[in-house]
């Protein structure tokens, strides 16, 4: 998809655009909307076909003559907020905003309308800059499409997308609806950029595409930099993790003819106080290996890397905005095959750091290549904390369904500060214990511990796992195996891959300080 032009103009009246949009709150004593569109809303309201509730819309077709002075735009449509204060999702009001986005974008798909203007309405719950911010994004991710594998007859029947987008700002300064702008723009796009990576067939999207993606946005980056640029991009080969030793990612990936590739991002400003690390799972398609998956849905598993397509591509936003923090983010990536050289349930592997592990079932593959590149990273930058993020169980979506990620740690301080980041994100995180009672569940009589701790906890056994390979740095896992894809419907999010995880690591970093783990 292409990135819309975002714009600031002041003067309503003088858009000859496909749309304008108008946003009103929800109906109350003294009126509803004030106004160029207040006698047409009022009249409305009136005979009960509007109240203002949130995604109701009403659409006009402003005529010359008329004492409505926007004559010169296509369409006019007034759409329904609710009412903010009774807003109680995770991420409130800035999530009311983001789906009011969404909304604005179908609405467009819907008119076939490429060409938009959105007035800002006024509200105390959020900032102005924040409302921007939420709404460009909401716009951004609700006008996704990915047709890249369709005919080009059938893409000139589709729509294209949205490319001209001006907000309003009313009383609002500039400069602060620009700021909100840019924000949202940058982290809805990176959030685009994983989607078309998961929404890539498993014979297109493989290993080697991931690594390289990662040195050609590098390489883009840096030399398109007027200066200096803190970033490099790493990539381990198989012979690489055969020297070191990480018996984890070739393990699962012994079934495949495609080489395994650890891929490494790193942005290492010099006066960073602080390195953050973010570690993916990468894998390209899951067939569960020798513990094979059943047929039905299988088709899915090619989205068992949107844990890695997450981190870098919040690589990418943080290449643009340049932190003062140092973050480093890693993708294992490998498919997991049942080929002749495929592991075998009851083999045994070494990881990295020497810990020996009984693989009790193939399919329990995402953990044993994040073991490996937990432990490498960690060895490597000497992170003040380390984050990985994975569609890791089945168990966590029967906890929590397709509405919530899981979260797991081992520092209480970088938990909250993910919570947080989750819910001003609208993608929310829910807390889910560790400690001895399930690390003897991964317990094993013939190597240090298993890949599989029985029926019981599973989302949680497969933290534990981790927990082995990240020693005393604060830690925390997200399995997003729930909302990776059938993410809770919301006008923004689209069917199939949703890219969530991007914007609550991006988030993270935006509002990261030094210490925060205590």
């Amino acid at each position: 998809m292409t990135t819309p032009r975002f714009v600031i103009e002041d003067n309503v009246e003088d858009f000859n655009g496909d749309l304008l949009v108008f946003c009103v709150y929800q109906a109350k004593e003294g009126g509803l909307c004030h106004g160029p569109m207040e006698k047409q809303v009022q009249k409305a309201v009136e005979v009960g076909d509007f109240s203002g509730k949130e995604e109701e819309t009403l659409l006009f077709y402003p005529l010359h003559g008329m004492e409505l002075s926007l004559a010169g735009v296509k369409r006019v449509l007034v759409l329904g907020l609710g009412d903010p204060s009774e807003q109680e999702e995770p991420g409130g009001v800035r999530d009311l905003f983001r789906r009011t986005g969404g909304v604005i974008a179908k609405q467009c798909e819907k008119l076939k309308a490429q060409t938009l203007m959105v007035t800002l309405p006024e509200t105390e719950l959020l900032e102005p800059g924040q409302m921007a911010e939420c709404l460009v994004e909401g716009i951004c991710l609700g006008d996704y499409r990915f047709v890249k594998y369709k005919k080009e007859k059938s893409k000139e029947r589709e729509y294209p997308g949205l490319n001209h987008v001006a907000l309003a700002p009313g009383k609002t300064d500039h400069d602060v609806l620009q700021r909100g702008m840019d924000l949202g723009r940058t982290a809805a796009m990176a959030v685009c950029q994983a989607r078309d990576m998961a929404n890539e067939p498993g014979n297109a999207w493989t290993a080697t595409a991931f690594a390289e993606f990662a040195q050609n946005f590098v390489e883009d980056l840096v030399k398109d930099s007027t200066e200096p640029h803190s970033l490099g991009c790493r990539i381990l080969e198989k012979s690489d993790m055969e020297r070191l030793g990480m018996g984890g990612i070739l393990a699962v990936n012994r079934g495949s003819d495609e080489p395994p590739q650890m891929v490494v991002v790193e942005y290492l400003p010099e006066k960073r106080a602080e390195t953050i690390l973010l570690v993916g799972k990468g894998v390209t398609f899951d067939s569960g290996g020798i513990s094979l998956k059943t047929a039905l849905g299988m088709e899915n598993m090619k989205y068992d890397m949107c844990g890695g397509a997450a981190v870098l591509c919040a690589m990418q936003v943080v290449a643009l905005e340049r932190p003062n923090v140092g973050v480093v983010a890693i993708i294992p990536a490998t498919d997991n095959l049942a080929g002749g050289m495929a592991v075998k349930p009851g083999d045994i592997i070494r990881h990295f750091n020497g810990i020996t592990s009984e693989i009790i079932n193939t399919d329990a593959e995402g953990r044993v290549i994040l073991a490996d590149a937990l432990a490498w990273g960690i060895n490597e930058y000497s992170p003040c904390c380390v984050v990985d993020i994975a569609t890791l169980t089945g168990a966590v979506v029967m906890g929590l369904g397709h509405h919530y990620s899981g979260l797991m740690g081992n520092n209480d301080l970088l938990a909250q500060r993910l919570v947080s980041a989750g819910a001003r994100s609208g993608e929310p995180l829910w807390r889910l214990p560790l400690g001895k009672a399930y690390s003897k569940q991964i317990e094993s009589k013939v190597a240090d511990i298993r890949n599989i701790g029985g029926k019981s906890a599973g989302a949680i056994t497969a933290a534990a796992y981790l927990e082995n390979f990240v020693g005393d740095t604060p830690w925390a896992h997200l399995d997003i195996a729930g909302t990776a894809w059938d993410f809770t419907e919301k006008t923004y999010i689209p069917k199939g891959p949703s890219g969530v995880g991007v914007r609550t690591l991006v988030e993270l970093i935006r509002s990261w300080e030094p210490g925060v783990c205590g």
